[in-house]
């Protein structure tokens, strides 16, 4: 049982007082849908018609269709986020830098990320618009893949879950030299290496053997993905910590961020991967303690 300090009351008080304010203001929402399940764009449309009866405008729009919905999300005061947790990180790569809060609605099967159910939807959003929600703020990872070519830039991309380099089509170990704060860590030949956030400990780092981290907790996990004769340790680095990924020589590889922006990566390539000044917000109705106790059922959905 989690015994609350006067600073932890006080934190709690000004995160819902924070979203009270905001939500008694709020004008715009965007609806953000899974478009391959079939129940999403419906209940996208329902909550729309819901919406309007409640005086706030909404725009929808497919979360697979990033820049659309990146180029409304300016001026929109919440995102209705409707499949699971690979829609929120779709929601999430659309919002950042805007500090928009996101609310998940479950479409999915474990849903870590998401807050409502379908059948508690329309309820739980009127709780919410009525300010009886609070502000869940989320690490982000900031991941910099340098050029190959000295007349190109750098490429900037952020991750709520995760930055994995991991191997190609071809069945073949990888060589990735891992570098902390520009100390030399070791050389894994493994299947990958995944640095993950604290949210993305319930993701695929778990999958591969990693620990659970508090949502709130700021550090970030490193392990490699099914190593061979290398190290096989999970490390647990502070939020100030600067990982460099440098891909062998000889290998092809893949950079994937939060599991759906995939890029081809070459031998030689570095990427460079921070814990982000942005941050990604979302808007809860459910205690903070309901963490821990709907830990064990997710874990043991089934699909």
């Amino acid at each position: 049982m989690r015994v609350w300090s006067s600073k932890d009351c006080l934190t709690l008080l000004i995160s819902r007082l924070s979203a009270i304010l905001y939500l008694l203001s709020m004008k715009r929402v965007g609806i953000l849908y899974h478009p391959l399940k079939e129940a999403a764009y419906p209940l996208a449309k329902k909550l729309e018609k819901f919406l309007s009866t409640r005086g706030i405008s909404a725009w929808v729009c497919s979360a697979w269709e990033g820049e659309t919905a990146r180029a409304q999300v300016k001026g929109t005061d919440l995102i209705l986020s409707i499949g699971g947790d690979g829609t929120i990180l779709r929601a999430a790569q659309a919002v950042v830098p805007e500090p928009t809060p996101i609310t998940g609605i479950n479409l999915g099967n474990m849903g870590f990320m998401t807050e409502l159910d379908v059948d508690e939807a329309e309820d739980r959003l009127t709780a919410l618009l009525d300010g009886e929600g609070w502000i869940d703020e989320r690490s982000l990872l900031e991941a910099e893949l340098s050029p190959m070519e000295e007349h190109e830039p750098p490429r900037l991309f952020y991750a709520l879950n995760d930055v994995v380099v991991a191997r190609g089509a071809v069945a073949r170990v990888i060589y990735v030299a891992a570098s902390i704060d520009g100390e030399p860590l070791t050389t894994y030949k493994a299947d990958g290496v995944i640095l993950a956030t604290a949210t993305g400990s319930t993701g695929y780092a778990l999958a591969a053997g990693g620990p659970i981290l508090h949502p709130q907790a700021k550090e970030l996990i490193m392990l490699p993905v099914a190593p061979h004769l290398s190290s096989a340790y999970t490390l647990i680095l502070p939020s100030t910590a600067m990982v460099k990924l440098r891909l062998g020589t000889t290998q092809s590889a893949v950079l994937s961020v939060d599991g759906h922006i995939n890029l081809p990566l070459s031998g030689g390539a570095v990427v460079t991967v921070k814990h982000s000044s942005n941050i990604v917000r979302f808007l809860r109705i459910h205690p903070e303690t309901s963490f821990y106790s709907s830990l064990e059922q997710r874990l043991r959905r089934k699909e």
